[in-house]
């Protein structure tokens, strides 16, 4: 249930125009006019980065909730997030497209800068998306630019830099080609992979991201401080061209893992914010009035190596999802609200037919199933000539709700297969480390919507993503997936991404536990606050009402 009383909660659903429908869900509280903040309170608010240490601030290297939540806020591309949560011109002051849907013209605002000072141009945006495809450059999502003309050929060692289709035509100017009309770009374009990253200052210096000292932004904030593996302050960045719109002046993230310790911190007063209470606490806040709780656009998943024996055999990977009980997990286990993730695709998402695209599926995928799970089990065995499964070890980055789902499945897998499991933990940027470098055998990970349609998440497993560390590939798949992209009439695509999804939990790279219900406790202090679909705050235009 959501707590609305004194701060305003939107949910971002972002539409696709491509699927024809209407996915937005945008839910609103007024806030109390009688908080309104006194002039002598200093705008600060203090936060807390539950993974610890960001892994990077690098756009082009970042890949995670807690990384991205720094770098929302020193960075801003061509498009982003008003108050409102509507997706707008951002560092692009007019964008103009061509009748055919492929060309896009953006126009750089006048008076946009960097941090240091240095104008914001157009080249900047043309060096910075070529060098995230840049193969040498090896960045995390260099997949999320392929609808770009010219784009997955230059990053794949096929094709040349100069056929991106990417042209600075002067300082204001920005054209770009896509491969095909894409009405939907402009969610897509708000993604990280788009920010832009100061050319002279990423050249001098290739460890300019890790300091505050030596960090230039574009966004409405700059780092002013960083005590690494303790705060990041952030201050408003006064060559910000929207600065006089920001009204929190001040951000501290403290990098806080254990959350025992976390929401003793916001008890006493030391953090405005939290994120991911302590399992053990939900029953007791859920009565609190600063207490949120609110589904997002995200799947909590185990994911195999498919390389990995004897994980390489569909049957006993299919063994293990009929053996987990996920209706017990959601209300036994983490109990924030999180419903059982019968499919891959989150609830969100509204079809042609009306209907959610989860309600639509034709089926409910890997329901508990002890029975099913044991014949599996020992079909899956004797294609593989074994007797019993070799030492199997999970994966998880550390985390309270992490190591309770962990020891659930533990022993459902235990009880309901005769299965020994042996648990691995690890900080979050060893963890991401391991999983890119695909060194596990089953690990847990979180996939957020890249946007509110079934393609941000389905997308995420083609042969070619940058997101797929599964070593997991199908032809079928990929044609849908691809098909489904640039198709234009919605009941067709639908029908695509069902049969996508379909073959995906067929083959079973990974498996989806629960789809994701974030909660949070924020001070009655603060007000305003926004929340985006995929349950990342939003703290630009967020007020201290109390010292």
């Amino acid at each position: 249930m959501k707590k609305m009383h004194w701060m305003t909660i939107i949910l971002l659903l972002a539409v696709t125009a491509l699927a024809g429908c209407s996915g937005t869900t945008d839910k609103t509280a007024s806030n109390d006019p009688s908080a309104a903040p006194q002039a002598d309170i200093p705008q600060e608010i203090t936060a807390n980065l539950a993974g610890g240490e960001p892994y990077t601030l690098d756009p082009a290297f970042a890949s995670d909730t807690t990384s991205y939540f720094v770098i929302d806020n020193l960075y801003e591309g061509l498009y982003t997030y008003d108050k409102a949560g509507k997706i707008v011109e951002g560092a692009a002051s007019k964008v103009d497209v061509s009748p055919d849907g492929k060309t896009y013209t953006f126009t750089i605002r006048d008076g946009a800068k960097w941090s240091n000072g240095d104008p914001l141009t157009a080249k900047d945006f043309e060096y910075s998306w070529k060098r995230v495809l840049n193969p040498k450059t090896a960045a995390y999502d260099p997949s999320a630019l392929y609808y770009i003309k010219g784009a997955e050929a230059y990053n794949t060692g096929k094709g040349k830099i100069e056929d991106v289709g990417v042209t600075a035509k002067d300082d204001k100017t920005l054209v770009v080609e896509l491969k095909s009309p894409l009405s939907f770009f402009p969610t897509i374009a708000v993604g990280h992979a788009y920010l832009p990253v100061n050319q002279s200052v990423v050249e001098k210096n290739d460890k300019w991201a890790a300091e505050a000292s030596t960090m230039v932004g574009n966004g409405a904030y700059v780092a002013k401080e960083w005590k690494h593996n303790e705060q990041i302050t952030l201050e408003k960045n006064d060559q910000f061209w929207n600065k006089d719109a920001i009204t929190m002046a001040t951000i501290n993230f403290k990098m806080v893992q254990d959350s025992t310790t976390y929401y003793q911190m916001y008890k006493t007063g030391d953090l405005d914010l939290i994120l991911s209470l302590p399992v053990d606490t939900l029953d007791q806040e859920k009565s609190n009035k600063e207490f949120l709780s609110h589904p997002s656009f995200s799947v909590y998943t185990y994911s195999f190596n498919v390389k990995q024996k004897p994980f390489d055999n569909k049957k006993i990977r299919q063994a293990i999802a009929y053996a987990i009980d996920r209706e017990a997990l959601a209300t036994s286990v983490t109990k924030g609200g999180e419903t059982p993730a019968y499919g891959y695709v989150p609830y969100g998402t509204t079809t042609p037919s009306g209907k959610d695209f989860r309600d639509e599926a034709p089926k409910k995928y890997y329901e508990f199933d002890a029975a099913k799970a044991k014949q599996l089990l020992a079909e899956g065995l004797k294609e593989e000539g074994l007797t019993q499964l070799p030492p199997i070890t999970f994966k998880y980055n550390t985390s309270d709700k992490h190591k309770k789902v962990a020891e659930a499945i533990q022993e459902m897998l235990k009880t309901n297969l005769g299965v020994a499991v042996t648990l691995e933990n690890q900080e979050w940027k060893t963890y991401i480390d391991t999983f890119k470098q695909k060194n596990f055998q089953i690990a847990r990970m979180g996939w957020e919507g890249n946007f509110l349609d079934p393609l941000g998440v389905l997308g995420h497993y083609t042969s070619k993503n940058s997101n797929n560390f599964t070593n997991w590939s199908n032809p079928e798949y990929d044609k849908l997936i691809e098909s489904s992209t640039f198709e234009l009439d919605p009941a067709k695509r639908f029908e695509q991404l069902h049969q996508a999804e379909d073959v995906l939990m067929e083959d079973l790279p990974i498996i989806p536990i629960q789809f994701s219900a974030d909660t949070a406790l924020i001070s009655p202090k603060i007000q305003g606050i926004v929340f985006d679909a995929r349950s990342n705050p939003d703290l630009r235009f967020a007020k201290r009402v109390e010292k």
